[in-house]
C-alpha cells in the first residue's frame, strides 16, 4: 500500500481528498462548538475565582455529545444524511425532515479541507512531511474560521500545532531546529512590537494576542525565512478583503476585522511556495 501510494501520486491525492472530506465535516463540529466550550469553561472559572455558587450541571456539550441535529427542527441527523458533502447534494441543501436550508457553509467547508488536503498531498508527496503539513492545514482552516465568527483564535489549537511544529522540525521535517525556533520567537515578537507601537501611539488596540501566536506558529513550521512573505502577504490580503467589504457596504473602515484568517492563508502559502515565490521576485526586480 505505502508502495502504491508512493510510485502513483493521484492515488494519494485521492485518499488526501478523501480524508479531507471527513475532516471537514469534523471540522464543521468543531468551529460550531469549540467557542461555546470554551465560554462555558470561562464561565465556570470566573465564577469559582469570585466565589460564587457552582450553576448546575446542564447537559454533556462537547465535540461527541449532542449528536449533530438540524438547526431549525432540532432533529438529529442520521448517519447517511451526515456523509460530507454527497449528503448536502442529495438532500439539494434542506432538512430532509423540516426542508429548512442547510447553510451552504457546511459543504463548502467540507470542499476547501478536501482541495487543500489534495495540494498538499501533490505537493509533498506520500511522506510524513506531507502528514505533517496536512495537520497543519487542517488546524489553519478551522482557526480560520472561528476567528471570522468569534474574532478568536483559541490557544487549545494554536499552542499544540506551535509545539508540534518545533517538534516536527527537531527531526529536521521541514526546517532544522534553530530556523523553527527562532521562526516562533520572531513571528511573536515582531507583531507584539507592532500591537505596541499602534497602541503607544493611537491608544487602540490594533490586533488580538492571538495573532502574535499564530505567527509564532508559522514561524515554527516553516522557519523565520517565510516570515517576511507572510506578514507582506497577509497585508496584502487583508487590505484587499477590506477594501472589497467596504465597497459592499459591509463593514466600516473602523470596524475590527480578524486578521487571523489572512495570517493563515499567507504562511500556508508561504510554506508551501515561499521560496519559488521569492526566487521570482528577487528575478523581477533584478537581483538574480
Amino acid at each position: 500500500m505505502n508502495l502504491l501510494l508512493i510510485e502513483q501520486p493521484w492515488a494519494f491525492v485521492t485518499l488526501a481528498v478523501v480524508l479531507g472530506l471527513v475532516v471537514g465535516s469534523f471540522l464543521n463540529v468543531l468551529v460550531w462548538r469549540l467557542p461555546t466550550m470554551l465560554e462555558q469553561d470561562w464561565r465556570e472559572q470566573a465564577r469559582e475565582m469570585l466565589g460564587l455558587p457552582v450553576e448546575p450541571a446542564g447537559p454533556t456539550y462537547n465535540l461527541m455529545h449532542p449528536n449533530s441535529c438540524c438547526p431549525h427542527c432540532a432533529r438529529p441527523i442520521r448517519p447517511w444524511e451526515n456523509i460530507p458533502l454527497l449528503s448536502y447534494l442529495m438532500l439539494k441543501g434542506r432538512c430532509a425532515h423540516c426542508h429548512q436550508p442547510i447553510s451552504a457553509r457546511y459543504p463548502l467547508t467540507e470542499l476547501a479541507c478536501a482541495v487543500v488536503s489534495a495540494v498538499v498531498a501533490w505537493h509533498f508527496g506520500f511522506g510524513w512531511q506531507a502528514g505533517a503539513a496536512l495537520v497543519l492545514s487542517w488546524g489553519l482552516l478551522a482557526m480560520s474560521l472561528i476567528d471570522v465568527d468569534h474574532q478568536l483564535l483559541p490557544d487549545v489549537l494554536v499552542l499544540p500545532l506551535l509545539w508540534l511544529g518545533l517538534i516536527g522540525n527537531s527531526f529536521d521535517l521541514l526546517v532544522t531546529l534553530h530556523e523553527a525556533f527562532w521562526g516562533a520567537v520572531l513571528g511573536y515578537m515582531s507583531l507584539w512590537t507592532v500591537f505596541w507601537l499602534f497602541k503607544r501611539v493611537t491608544g487602540k488596540d490594533g490586533m488580538g494576542y492571538g495573532d502574535f501566536k499564530l505567527l509564532a506558529l508559522i514561524g515554527a513550521w516553516g522557519g523565520w525565512q517565510i516570515l517576511p512573505i507572510t506578514l507582506l502577504l497577509s497585508s496584502l490580503l487583508g487590505v484587499i478583503a477590506g477594501l472589497i467589504l467596504m465597497r459592499l457596504n459591509k463593514t466600516q473602515a473602523s470596524t475590527p476585522i480578524p486578521f487571523g484568517p489572512y495570517l493563515a492563508i499567507a504562511g500556508w502559502i508561504a510554506l508551501l511556495w515561499g521560496g519559488q515565490i521569492t526566487d521570482f521576485y528577487l528575478q523581477f526586480v533584478g537581483f538574480r
